[in-house]
C-alpha cells in the first residue's frame, strides 16, 4: 500500500517529539503502549528503556566522580609531599647538606631509587665535582635536547644519559624523570630514577615535577651564593 500523502514521517515525528519533550505528560497511556527494541531482541518499554538509559548514565557519573575524588587525594599526597621537601632543604645550610636532604627527601616520599643533580657552570665547587657540568661538557650533549625543551621528559633514559647521571647504578635504572632546572641565572638538570619502568611513564603529568625543580633550584642558588660571598 502506497504512503498516504499527509502522514507523518519518522523524521517528523522524532522532531516534533524533541520541540516538545513535555508531550508525554499528557498522553501518560501511550507509554504503554509503546515498545523498543533490546539488543537480547525482546521488545521493551519506553518507561524501561528510560530506566536503562538513566542507570547507565548514573554509572557513567559515579566513575566519573570516582575518578575526581582519586585525583583530589593524589594532588592531596603530591603537595604534602612538595611541602615536606621544602622544609627539608630550607633547613640545610650547605650545598652537601642540601644535595643529602634531598636523596633522603626523594626516596622516602617519592618513592625514587636514584636521585642525581646537575648544575650547569664553568665555575665548578673543587668540593663537590660530581654536582657540575661545563656548559661545554660532552656529557652535556645528552641534554640539550630536554633542556631546550624546557620540559620533564619521563621514560626509560638513553644509557649514555643514564651514565653522566647515575655512574654505576646506570644499568638498573628502568625509567627516570630528567628535568631541566632554571632559576634566576642558574641552569642545571634534576633527575630522579626507579627500578620499576612504571614508576616514570612518558605519560606522566610534569605540573608537580617542575614545581620540584624550582623549589630545588631556587635553593640551590641561594646557597651558592652564600658559598660564593662568603
Amino acid at each position: 500500500m502506497s504512503e498516504q500523502p499527509n502522514a507523518l514521517t519518522s523524521d517528523q515525528v522524532a522532531d516534533y517529539l524533541r520541540a516538545h519533550p513535555a508531550f508525554f505528560n499528557d498522553h501518560l497511556d501511550l507509554l504503554e503502549e509503546l515498545s523498543i527494541p533490546h539488543p537480547s531482541g525482546v521488545a521493551v518499554s519506553l518507561i524501561s528503556k528510560q530506566l536503562e538509559m538513566l542507570r547507565k548514565r548514573n554509572q557513567e557519573i559515579e566513575a566519573q566522580l570516582a575518578s575526581l575524588i582519586e585525583i583530589a587525594k593524589s594532588n592531596d599526597t603530591s603537595f604534602d609531599r612538595m611541602h615536606k621537601l621544602t622544609l627539608a632543604l630550607l633547613e640545610t645550610s650547605t650545598l652537601e647538606e642540601a644535595v643529602a636532604s634531598l636523596e633522603i627527601v626523594l626516596s622516602d616520599y617519592f618513592m625514587t631509587d636514584f636521585i642525581a643533580v646537575r648544575i650547569i657552570t664553568s665555575k665548578p665547587d673543587a668540593a663537590l665535582p660530581h654536582l657540575f657540568l661545563a656548559p661545554d661538557s660532552a656529557e652535556l650533549e645528552q641534554f640539550l635536547a630536554i633542556l631546550a625543551a624546557d620540559q620533564p621528559k619521563c621514560g626509560r633514559p638513553t644509557l649514555a644519559q643514564a651514565k653522566v647521571l647515575f655512574g654505576a647504578a646506570a644499568l638498573e635504572v628502568q625509567s627516570a624523570a630528567i628535568i631541566p632546572m632554571k632559576f634566576a641565572d642558574m641552569s642545571g638538570i634534576l633527575a630522579i630514577g626507579s627500578r620499576s619502568n612504571e614508576r616514570f611513564h612518558y605519560s606522566m603529568g610534569s605540573f608537580f615535577l617542575t614545581h620540584m625543580s624550582e623549589i630545588i633550584s631556587a635553593r640551590f642558588l641561594s646557597l651558592l651564593s652564600q658559598k660564593k660571598y662568603a
